[in-house]
């Protein structure tokens, strides 16, 4: 009972939260119900069983996605009212989108009234007392370690190139030197100085 009660409770929220993210006028205000929104989804999937996702959702998508489009909308100078002057050029494409949308819920209710899915035809069958972490860490490090090192190098090299394409060289600004820095002596950073009494000392 108290699990049907939490998952109504999660699943009204993120319904609300979703809904008052498209329907606010200030950016602001929409990124921290998607905020919301995203928290409420780490609830479902905890009691869904799936705690890696719910963990996922709080740290990637809270943490670092959804801060980000807050920092963004908060720091740039948007005017917003002249975005919303163009919406209606793109009426169709978004009428477009959401029968889509609505053609994909179809064929998942359709596909969810069918009946469950049975574990035993599944790609990665899994023991039912295994943790959902610990079963996504066996797959990742014995199945599929290639593909999931492929992953890493891919992100390695777009940050790469993220780096190489975003830098310059400036000449306005000094370079430093680490390693006259590192071989700099003390004596040759400090002066002891023993001025006379009512004079400065002179640099």
């Amino acid at each position: 009972m108290i699990q049907l009660i939490a998952f109504y409770l999660f699943a009204v929220v993120v319904i609300a939260s979703g809904a008052l993210t498209i329907l606010s006028r200030n950016p602001v205000h929409s990124v921290l119900w998607l905020i919301l929104a995203f928290f409420n989804a780490a609830g479902l999937m905890v009691l869904a069983g799936a705690e890696f996702i719910a963990m996922l959702l709080v740290i990637v998508y809270v943490g670092a996605v959804a801060v980000l489009f807050l920092f963004v909308v908060m720091m740039l100078d948007i005017d917003f009212a002249e975005l919303r002057a163009g919406v209606m050029r793109y009426a169709a494409i978004g009428l477009a989108l959401a029968v889509a949308l609505v053609a994909e819920i179809i064929i998942a209710i359709g596909a969810w009234s069918a009946g469950g899915l049975q574990l035993g035809r599944r790609i990665a069958p899994i023991e039912s007392d295994v943790p959902n972490i610990e079963a996504i860490g066996r797959l990742l490090y014995t199945r599929y370690l290639f593909i999931f090192e492929g992953a890493g190098l891919v992100l390695l090299v777009a940050m790469i190139g993220a780096i190489v394409l975003t830098y310059r060289q400036r000449s306005d600004v000094r370079p430093q030197n680490v390693s006259r820095q590192i071989n700099r002596r003390s004596k040759d950073a400090t002066r002891n100085m023993n001025p006379p009494v009512g004079q400065g000392v002179e640099l």
